[in-house]
C-alpha cells in the first residue's frame, strides 16, 4: 500500500499537532480546522504524549512490566516507549503495531537500532489479527504479564459507537494475569466545555481525516473492561501524575482528554 498524500493519515495529523516535519498539506489541514475552533488543539496531542510518557514509565518501574504491545504507535517522536521503558529497563521489549505506510518506513528505520523493538503491520481493531499474529506471539510471551496500550487510538474507530467496548473485551480477555491496559481517548467533560469538544469533534469527523469521537466518562470507563484502575483512576490526562504541582487551571482542551492504567488480576 503506497502514501496518498491527498488523504489525510491519523499518524500524520497528530505529527503535525506535535509540530512534526513528517506531514503533508493535508494533515496540516486537519491541524488548522480544529485550531480555528479551539486555538489551543495542540493541548490533545500534547496530553496525550506526556499521559503516554507518565503512564509507560509506571508501568515499567513500579509494575515492573517488562513487555509493551503498542496499538496503533504513530510516527516517531520525542520519547517513544521504547525510549522510555528501556531507560527503566534496557531488557524491556517493545511491539508497535500501525498499518500506515509511512509509521512503517519510520518502523522500519527503528528495528535497524534496537534488537528489542520490533514493528508489526495490523489492524488495531481487529483483535483476532493481533492476537494469532505469529510475529507478536515470536517477541512478546503471553504467558507472563505485558502492558497492552490503546493511547490516543480508540477515538479513530469509524465504525458503531459501542464497538470500540467490544474490542477491548476480546483484548483483555485474552491478557495474561497480572497484565495492565491504559488508554487515553478524547472527553466530552459534561460541563460548560462540552460544546467546545462537540464542536472538535464535529471538525475531526468531517475533516480529511474522518474520525476522532469524544466519549463520556461513562463510556471511557466500559472500555477498561471491569479492571481495577491505578490510582488516580480514570482522569484528566493532565491530571493523571502530573510531574509538578499544577500553578495554573486547566485548559478548556486540556479537559476535553482522559486516560487511564489498569491491572488484569
Amino acid at each position: 500500500m503506497g502514501v496518498d498524500p491527498t488523504r489525510a493519515s491519523i499518524a500524520r495529523v497528530y505529527d503535525a499537532f506535535l509540530g512534526g516535519k513528517d506531514n503533508y498539506e493535508i494533515d496540516r489541514q486537519v491541524f488548522q480546522s480544529v485550531q480555528k475552533v479551539a486555538p489551543e488543539a495542540q493541548e490533545l496531542a500534547l496530553e496525550n504524549r506526556g499521559f503516554l510518557i507518565r503512564a509507560c514509565r509506571f508501568l515499567a518501574g513500579q509494575a515492573g512490566i517488562s513487555q509493551f504491545l503498542d496499538c496503533g504507535s504513530g510516527l516517531p517522536t520525542a520519547e517513544n516507549i521504547h525510549q522510555v521503558v528501556q531507560r527503566i529497563n534496557p531488557d524491556a521489549r517493545v511491539v508497535y503495531i500501525d498499518n500506515d505506510p509511512v509509521v512503517l518506513a519510520h518502523g522500519r528505520a527503528l528495528l535497524e537500532e534496537n534488537d528489542r523493538t520490533h514493528f508489526v503491520s495490523a489492524d488495531i481493531f481487529h483483535p483476532e489479527e493481533i492476537l494469532e499474529n505469529q510475529e507478536i506471539r515470536q517477541y512478546l510471551d503471553f504467558s507472563e504479564p505485558l502492558a497492552f496500550l490503546q493511547l490516543g487510538t480508540l477515538h479513530h474507530y469509524d465504525g458503531p459507537r459501542e464497538r470500540p467496548a467490544r474490542i477491548m473485551r476480546e483484548y483483555v480477555d485474552a491478557l495474561p494475569s497480572g497484565s495492565y491496559i491504559a488508554i487515553s481517548h478524547f472527553l466530552d467533560p459534561e460541563n460548560e466545555h462540552s460544546e467546545l469538544a462537540r464542536r472538535m469533534e464535529h471538525v475531526f469527523l468531517h475533516s480529511p481525516m474522518g474520525s476522532g469521537t469524544f466519549r463520556t466518562r461513562a463510556e471511557l470507563l466500559e472500555l477498561f473492561c471491569g479492571l481495577e484502575l491505578v490510582d488516580p483512576g480514570l482522569t484528566f490526562c493532565a491530571e493523571w501524575w502530573p510531574d509538578g504541582p499544577r500553578t495554573r487551571p486547566l485548559s478548556p482542551v486540556q479537559q476535553s482528554i482522559a486516560g487511564g492504567v489498569a491491572r488484569k488480576p
